[in-house]
């Protein structure tokens, strides 16, 4: 075989190799995505990139306060973008004073932007099954979350991943908390 063609083809299958790489990479282990959107205001602004870990809930469970990425039922192609309130086994109220209750305790958190004017369906109590999480924005009044029968629990097996970092803009860079 000629020395150029055996270039040729090492180049193509280095790339072939990258590119395979690459797309288990993005898979199964982390992907990036950009927040579309003001409901996770004022931790995560419209427009902010994200890079989100797919691989760690395979190892751990979900924790209360993560930022998760998941499909909205009424379109799987979208993709909400929310925080972990109540954990599996719990039951969930939010009164109309705006307090979060799990399991008849205050919830002790700072990431909502306001008092909640709305508690939707959890005005009620809402006892979460094994593997069920109830999720919200942190811009309470102006997010479509587990509050709405649309969007309801989140199973475990719905959740693409944590967002843990920003990636830009480059002056907001950081861990997400």
């Amino acid at each position: 075989m000629n020395e150029k063609l055996k270039e040729v083809l090492k180049f193509v299958i280095e790339l072939a190799i990258i590119y395979v790489l690459t797309m288990l990479f993005i898979t199964y282990v982390m992907q990036r995505t950009v927040v579309s959107g003001e409901s996770m205001m004022n931790t995560l602004q419209d427009g902010d990139s994200l890079l989100v870990d797919k691989i760690s809930y395979n190892f751990k469970e979900p924790e209360r306060f993560d930022i998760v990425i998941f499909p909205y039922q009424g379109d799987p192609d979208e993709c909400f973008i929310k925080r972990i309130i109540g954990l599996p086994g719990e039951t969930v109220q939010i009164d109309f004073d705006g307090n979060i209750y799990i399991d008849g305790e205050i919830l002790e958190e700072n990431y909502g932007a306001e008092v909640i004017i709305d508690p939707g369906r959890a005005y009620e109590p809402v006892t979460l099954g094994e593997d069920e999480y109830f999720v919200m924005g942190d811009n309470r009044n102006h997010s479509m979350d587990s509050r709405e029968p649309s969007v309801g629990n989140i199973s475990k097996d719905d959740i693409i991943g944590r967002a843990f970092v920003r990636i830009m803009p480059f002056s907001s860079f950081g861990v997400l908390e």
